[in-house]
């Protein structure tokens, strides 16, 4: 794709919300989740070899040690694993492994691959040498994930032929090839495929100053001035994640656009993210409002989930897997056997004063949690 085609297919702002005015969980500007839009852009923007894959060096060394020993053996590597929160670079990676190793890729899924015959067409079709890659692996039926093993150990597969008794075996030999598998859930792989594979690599969040430099390749390549503090706020408001981060440059620049310059500045940058509703430290309007309900109305908890959705109005499910998430890792909130709690960073964040007496809960460790009925 040109670098002009850019502009016409990633204007999107009045469907950053749904139309009746309700909030939108799946169009968060700061959810990790891939969009239609993200996928245009992001294969675009990958980096196409590992020494330009920005972050995570201990993954990138460990991955390029494996992928340079297999070149010099000329021999397919061990089966890849990538683990991790969505929007991280799985799937960059995967390309990446099929780039440094000069093989094509086949790209596939997890919900794809409902039946042992559709991996088994799958499986049959690959060339030798060829890479693999099945995203949210652990989305796989089970019939399906018993004949990966196979596949992934012993370079066959069985076909049954007929029904009832008179079934029968056909073993189909393969060409040697590499599975590169992604999970944002690893702990639901089955423990048999899980050691199949011979790397394994967890992917955590990215430090400000990598997604600066992101940030800064991304608007190279499209064509966006950027001026670095502006590329530090995004950052900074980004969670972590390359995808957001991307994202939200996309919409600064837009701002620019329209009413700036057409110079991605510091003013663009906060008057942007301010009209996206994405605060200083990356916290959307769900966020706050998950925040202000558990200080200003619970006195700070503990409170059950249902109750805490119902004081915000949004189902049990959006508080607990959109919001929850990232206000339990950067410490503003703490899940107890007696239900959610602030911890003294969401009433530092609201500018409020904590209760007095109030102390910092215990996390909860191991066991139902009592407090989720409300």
């Amino acid at each position: 794709m040109s670098r002009d085609g850019f502009s016409s297919e990633m204007r999107v702002a009045e469907d950053e919300r749904a139309g009746d005015g309700s909030y939108d969980a799946t169009a968060r500007i700061v959810d990790a989740g891939s969009t239609e839009e993200d996928g245009v852009v992001e294969a675009a923007l990958r980096p196409r070899r590992l020494a330009d894959f920005p972050g995570q060096p201990k993954v990138r060394e460990q991955l390029g040690l494996v992928l340079e020993a297999a070149r010099r053996r000329g021999a397919p590597p061990d089966h890849v694993l990538l683990s991790g929160p969505p929007g991280l670079g799985k799937t960059t990676l995967a390309m990446i492994v099929a780039a440094e190793l000069e093989q094509p890729i086949r790209v596939t899924s997890g919900p794809a691959i409902q039946h042992a015959g559709d991996l088994a067409s799958v499986l049959s079709s690959l060339a030798e040498g060829e890479v693999l890659f099945l995203d949210e692996i652990h989305r796989m039926s089970r019939p399906a994930e018993e004949m990966l093993y196979l596949a992934m150990e012993d370079f066959r597969v069985d076909v049954i032929v007929g029904k009832g008794p008179g079934a029968t075996a056909i073993p189909l030999e393969l060409p040697p090839f590499t599975v590169v598998g992604a999970t944002t859930r690893a702990g639901l792989l089955p423990a048999p495929l899980r050691d199949r594979f011979g790397f394994t690599g967890h992917l955590d969040y990215y430090e400000d100053a990598d997604l600066e430099r992101i940030l800064a390749r991304s608007a190279g390549l499209l064509d966006v001035a950027a001026e670095d503090p502006a590329l530090a706020e995004i950052a900074r408001r980004s969670r972590g994640t390359p995808r957001v981060s991307n994202r939200l440059l996309r919409r600064v620049r837009d701002w620019a656009q329209v009413h700036g310059t057409g110079r991605v500045d510091r003013h663009a940058a906060e008057k942007a993210l301010a009209l996206f509703d994405v605060d200083e430290v990356g916290l959307d309007r769900l966020d706050r409002a998950v925040l202000d309900a558990l200080c200003r109305r619970f006195g700070g908890g503990p409170v059950g989930l249902s109750t805490l959705a119902v004081a915000v109005g949004e189902e049990t499910d959006t508080v607990e897997t959109v919001a929850e998430p990232y206000l339990v890792r950067q410490g503003y909130i703490v899940r107890t056997p007696r239900g959610r709690m602030a911890a003294p960073a969401a009433w530092e964040h609201l500018g409020l004063t904590p209760p007095k007496g109030e102390q910092t809960p215990l996390p909860l460790v191991d066991g139902p949690e009592t407090g989720r009925l409300g």
